[in-house]
């Protein structure tokens, strides 16, 4: 197979487990809605050969943890999630501080970004988390 990326058979790109130790997702429904909303994601990039299984825990300040919402990205594939679309085993819950931490059984590079419009002036924020 091509290697585009100039990687040995000893090198990777990701890791297996990843932490994000904030998450905020907005309730609308008690304001006004904004054309542009709120977003509260993670892209998820896996170059290896194996199909990615990707768990994922959520964590807060005053109630037990809630999880694994089990993901699944193909090999050689990306996938973005949105926070507010993981539903089972139950919605994360709108208006309450939240971490989240990845593992899967491949390395794989996450990235999560947040759109606040809430602020006057709009921000765009992404980072990759190590």
């Amino acid at each position: 197979m091509n290697n585009p990326t100039n990687l040995t058979a000893n090198e990777t790109i990701g890791q297996r487990c990843w932490a994000i130790a904030e998450g905020y997702i907005p309730n609308w429904k008690k304001g006004s809605v904004s054309k542009l909303q709120s977003r509260e994601t993670i892209s998820l990039l896996n170059t290896t050969d194996t199909d990615a299984e990707v768990h994922i825990m959520i964590y807060f300040n005053d109630r037990e943890p809630v999880g694994p919402y089990n993901v699944h990205v193909p090999a050689r594939r990306m996938r973005t999630l949105s926070f507010d679309d993981l539903i089972n085993p139950q919605p994360i819950p709108f208006d309450t501080m939240f971490s989240s931490v990845i593992e899967s059984n491949v390395p794989i590079v996450v990235q999560h970004v947040r759109l606040d419009p809430a602020q006057t002036a709009k921000a765009l924020l992404g980072r990759i988390n190590r």
